[in-house]
């Protein structure tokens, strides 16, 4: 789990490069999954590199674990969250406020996930986030209307990628 200095990152959809809007961020390429996203303070980014055998071999249930582990963090700060019909992440209603993008190599994972918890949301608008309205982004703590700092977030979001996943993580 980390909190990343303001950096874009561009997944490997080959559209990602025309969802950047404005330069202002250093741009780095990733073998990740997905569009363009945006990383910065306030935003809990975890990698949970596992290595994946039998029936874990299948990515989209890898995928979904994740996405439902956000979900149920989300819940334990009593946000209703959920899943959008073709659109990876996590979702307040209309606002997306999780992002993930993975890649595997020899059944291995890499990268994995973004949750705004107090992120700059004006921030999105250097971009269009996995092609959508920079405005389609949100925070935790827009949702709940309070600040909420990540130190509040992080071992929620580890012990529940562990249930989810399978594994006893380590904060």
């Amino acid at each position: 789990m980390v909190e990343h200095p303001e950096v874009i990152t561009l997944g490997r959809r080959r559209e990602s490069r025309a969802n950047v809007v404005e330069a202002r961020f250093p741009i780095v390429e990733v073998e990740r999954g997905g569009d363009v996203t945006y990383h910065g303070p306030g935003q809990l980014v975890g990698y949970p590199i596992l290595a994946l055998a039998g029936e874990e071999r299948d990515l989209h249930r890898f995928l979904r674990a994740i996405e439902q582990a956000l979900i149920d963090l989300c819940a334990t700060l009593g946000v209703a969250a959920g899943r959008r019909d073709g659109a990876t992440g996590v979702w307040l209603g209309e606002k997306k406020v999780a992002s993930i993008g993975i890649a595997v190599r020899r059944w291995v994972t890499l990268h994995g996930f973004a949750i705004n918890i107090s992120t700059d949301l004006s921030h999105f608008s250097a971009i269009r986030p996995c092609g959508f309205a920079a405005e389609v982004m949100t925070s935790l703590s827009e949702s709940l209307r309070r600040p909420v700092a990540l130190d509040e977030v992080k071992g929620r979001a580890i012990y529940e990628l562990g249930r989810r996943l399978g594994r006893r993580f380590m904060a």
